[in-house]
C-alpha cells in the first residue's frame, strides 16, 4: 500500500535530508493590546506567518532568490528521478525545469474559477501538470510507494516546497492551541494554505509538544484553506465560506476571533463581516502592517499579541 503523505514525511526524516533551515524570528518593536473579548465562542487562525514561521514570512511558488529556486528544483529532480525524461541538451537539469515549472505555474494561475478575484493555485496541481509532460517521454515512479499519479503529484509538492522554505511553528503555538481547546471554544484555520499544510503544522507542533494531536484540538471540519475553496485571502469567498460552516453550527460571526499578522489580507476582511480581531505581531517577516494602519478604524484590529501565548488572556 502507498504511503499516506505524513508517512512519507517522517520517511523522508528517517533518510536525514538536508533541509532548510526555518527563519530566525525578528521580533518587531511593538507593544501588545490585550482586552479580555466576551463572548467569543470560536477562534480561527491564519497560518504562515501567524502560527508557522516561513522564510519570506508566506508560501511562495516561486522565490526571488534564483539561488533557492534552482536548488529546491534540483533536488526535486533527483529525488524522483525525473531528468531522463527531460530534454537532455547541455546546461544544468534545474535551468530546464524551471522553465517547465513557471510555464505550468503560469498556466494554472490562469485557470478561472467561477470569477474569483483572488484564485489559488494547487501546489500539487502544478506537478501533477509537470509530472504528465514527464509522462510523455515514458517516465515512470514506484506507484506502489507513492501512490496513483494524484498521490504522487501531493508527495512531490510537499518535497520542493519543504526545499524551497523552511518551517517551525512560532514559540507558544502548541501552548497558545491548548488554550483555547481547555477554554471550550472551538477552534480552526482560516488561511492561505495548500494539501501538505496541515501536516506542515503538525510536525511543527510536535516539536514543541510530542503529546499535542492536532486533529483533537483543530478538527480537520474547521479547516478552512484557500486550496480548498482555490480563493486565497482577501478572498470574501474564503471568509463566507467559513462563517456560514460555523453559523452551521448556531455561531454567529461576532462570536469568532480570527487571529492573523496581515492587516490588509487577514484583519480588515474579517472585521469587514463581522468578525472580532487579534493581530499577531510577534515577527518583521511576516508582520504586513503600517501605523497609519492600526489606527484606521476599518483595520484596526481589537487585541494586538506580541506572543501567542497571550490568546488566554483574550479568550476564555
Amino acid at each position: 500500500m502507498a504511503l499516506s503523505l505524513e508517512e512519507y514525511a517522517k520517511h523522508l526524516d528517517q533518510r536525514g535530508l538536508p533541509w532548510p533551515a526555518p527563519p530566525e524570528i525578528k521580533r518587531p518593536k511593538a507593544k501588545p493590546h490585550l482586552v479580555r473579548l466576551p463572548g467569543i465562542r470560536a477562534v480561527l487562525w491564519n497560518l504562515y506567518g501567524t502560527l508557522l514561521c516561513i522564510s519570506e514570512g508566506e508560501l511562495l511558488f516561486e522565490h526571488p532568490q534564483k539561488l533557492f529556486m534552482s536548488v529546491a528544483l534540483d533536488k526535486t529532480i533527483q529525488e524522483f528521478k525525473m531528468w531522463g525524461s527531460m530534454s537532455r541538451k547541455p546546461g544544468q537539469p534545474a535551468e530546464y525545469m524551471e522553465v517547465i515549472y513557471s510555464q505550468v505555474l503560469g498556466e494554472q494561475r490562469g485557470v478561472t474559477t467561477g470569477g474569483e478575484r483572488f484564485p489559488e493555485v494547487l501546489a500539487e496541481r502544478v506537478w501533477e501538470s509537470i509530472i504528465k509532460k514527464l509522462l510523455q517521454k515514458d517516465y515512470k515512479w514506484d506507484a506502489g510507494f507513492y501512490g496513483a499519479l494524484n498521490e504522487f503529484s501531493r508527495k512531490v509538492a510537499y518535497f520542493f516546497h519543504a526545499s524551497l522554505q523552511g518551517t517551525a511553528c512560532y514559540p507558544g503555538a502548541a501552548e497558545a492551541l491548548r488554550a483555547v481547546a481547555s477554554a471550550g471554544l472551538k477552534q480552526g484555520f482560516l488561511a492561505d494554505g495548500q494539501c501538505f499544510t496541515r501536516l506542515q503544522l503538525q510536525r511543527g507542533l510536535k516539536e514543541q509538544d510530542e503529546t499535542l494531536a492536532l486533529d483533537e484540538v483543530c478538527p480537520s471540519e474547521l479547516s478552512f484553506l484557500s486550496c480548498d475553496l482555490r480563493a486565497r485571502k482577501p478572498s470574501e469567498r474564503l471568509f463566507r465560506h467559513a462563517l456560514s460552516k460555523l453559523q452551521e453550527l448556531g455561531l454567529e460571526s461576532q462570536e469568532i476571533l480570527h487571529v492573523g499578522s496581515r492587516l490588509t489580507q487577514d484583519i480588515s476582511p474579517a472585521r469587514r463581516l463581522g468578525m472580532k480581531t487579534a493581530f499577531f505581531a510577534g515577527d518583521k517577516t511576516s508582520l504586513q502592517a503600517t501605523p497609519e494602519q492600526l489606527k484606521e478604524p476599518n483595520s484596526r484590529p481589537d487585541v494586538l499579541l506580541t506572543e501567542l501565548a497571550q490568546i488566554s488572556e483574550v479568550v476564555g
